[in-house]
């Protein structure tokens, strides 16, 4: 048969399928997002909606590990580490109870996990049915709820704090992966890890960020109940300790393990960061030092409830693509909570798209004002009786904010677990109907960009292959 044209003109392109996921203790959860809506706190119509689920792996029923952390790369998902409960013990109640159950002796070395799963994001049919499987190579010990960063194309993984395991963790409690001969290879032990082998001294990792090539890291000293800030160079390959006060870390506040957040990709010097409740973003001059940081409090992204009415749990920052960001920050209710019940537990997300306004450049340093005072990340909406020319300067909003969503949702679909989020990324899905229709377009008129690294280039080759040989 022969090869016809089939593309028609006008034809609207196929839309993929946004999808957020979000990697918890126990599940891996996508959320379509063009379910997304926009519901106000403050709305006399104010409900808290079901979490819109595209797909939802429960972890321990499947027999995973509890408590594996991830990584996106080349379109695949990896989750490493983690815990498993012993045969009978019930896994819901890990969060909860820790400690208590006790682990698998069977699986890993002391019921811990060094095994690495992968799931290929770009496989029609791997998406839908989150087909989780074992990776060929294995970390050289078990790391429980580990902390997991690629840096200039290794992947990093650090032992986390474990929810039961004794306090000998396996060695290496750090270790790194060569994507590129896939070997893994132990790096220096950190002092918070070595002092676990002491009974006189035990470290919990708290939080951890990545500056450029450092990664630094908030240790709690259990005998002291003191914080110990650490960092690792991965090109000189040693931990020095930092100190004991955040102020210490030669870096802008918004990096520092305090903070959790994203550069916006259009942007290379706006940084969008939760620090506890509250949403900011940051203008952090890259080339020139005297120029100084710039912050603005965005009320628009903010979730009201979270600040007033539900003490939040950490939450996360995802890059959408271009200018468009995602806040995701989980809370439960207290016992007294009248509109939202006893002891609830909800997710608050928001979508928004940021633009720079046309002034936002740095106006402070072109009229030549010397400041002497700069901005506190730490209490952005303050206004000093110092220096107040220079401080109005550098706290005038710089950002245009376009709220897309902003709603609360519930989380019967986590189950019991505390919602805790690991890690959240956005993946586009393009389903069966609209590769074949668009391979049918890309026949006639290719695509500008380079589809590849959706997986679209095999899918278009085998349609036509099909096609030629009927």
């Amino acid at each position: 048969m022969k090869k016809t044209e089939m593309a028609v003109k006008g034809k609207p392109k196929p839309k993929p399928k946004p999808l957020l996921w979000v990697a918890t203790h126990q599940r891996l959860i996508a959320i379509d997002m063009s379910k997304l809506k926009i519901n106000h706190y403050e709305s006399p119509k104010f409900e808290v909606l079901p979490l819109p689920l595209f797909n939802m792996l429960n972890l321990e029923e499947k027999d995973f590990p509890f408590g594996m952390s991830c990584f996106v790369r080349d379109s695949k998902l990896y989750m490493v580490g983690g815990e498993k409960p012993k045969p009978g013990a019930s896994p819901l109640l890990l969060p909860r109870q820790p400690r208590k159950p006790g682990h698998d002796k069977l699986f890993g070395d002391r019921g811990l996990s060094p095994y690495v799963y992968v799931l290929d994001l770009t496989g029609l049919d791997s998406t839908t049915d989150l087909d989780l499987r074992k990776h060929h190579t294995s970390m050289l010990a078990a790391k429980p709820i580990p902390i997991v960063e690629e840096i200039e194309g290794k992947i990093y993984v650090l032992s986390g704090t474990p929810w039961q395991a004794e306090c000998l963790l396996p060695v290496p409690t750090f270790e790194v992966y060569d994507p590129s001969i896939e070997q893994w290879k132990p790096l220096p032990e950190p002092p918070f890890h070595e002092q676990r082998w002491s009974r006189s001294q035990i470290y919990k990792v708290i939080y951890h960020s990545v500056v450029g090539t450092t990664i630094y890291v908030l240790a709690l000293n259990d005998c002291d109940d003191s914080d110990y800030y650490y960092s690792y160079n991965v090109n000189e390959g040693n931990w020095k300790l930092v100190g004991k006060s955040v102020d210490k870390l030669p870096i802008p506040h918004p990096f520092t393990p305090l903070c959790v957040g994203k550069f916006v990709p259009a942007y290379n010097d706006i940084f969008i960061y939760i620090q506890f409740d509250r949403v900011c973003a940051a203008m952090i001059p890259s080339n020139d030092k005297s120029c100084p940081t710039r912050y603005q409090h965005l009320d628009e992204v903010d979730g009201d409830l979270l600040n007033r009415d539900v003490p939040s749990i950490r939450g996360v920052v995802v890059d959408l693509g271009e200018h468009e960001m995602c806040i995701m920050q989980p809370g439960i209710t207290d016992s007294e909570h009248d509109k939202l019940g006893p002891c609830c537990s909800i997710l608050y997300i928001t979508t928004f798209k940021v633009e720079k306004l046309l002034h936002s450049s740095s106006s402070a340093q072109a009229r030549g004002l010397k400041l002497l005072k700069t901005a506190d990340a730490s209490d952005v909406s303050q206004t000093s009786s110092h220096h107040d020319n220079d401080v109005q300067d550098i706290r005038a909003p710089f950002l245009s904010i376009t709220l897309m969503s902003k709603g609360f949702y519930d989380l019967d679909a986590w189950g019991p677990e505390a919602p805790h989020i690991c890690s959240a990324f956005f993946h586009q899905l393009y389903t069966l109907m609209g590769l074949l229709m668009d391979s049918v377009s890309l026949y006639v008129a290719p695509y500008p960009q380079d589809c590849s690294h959706l997986g679209m280039t095999c899918c278009v080759f085998t349609f036509f292959m099909s096609i030629d040989e009927m």
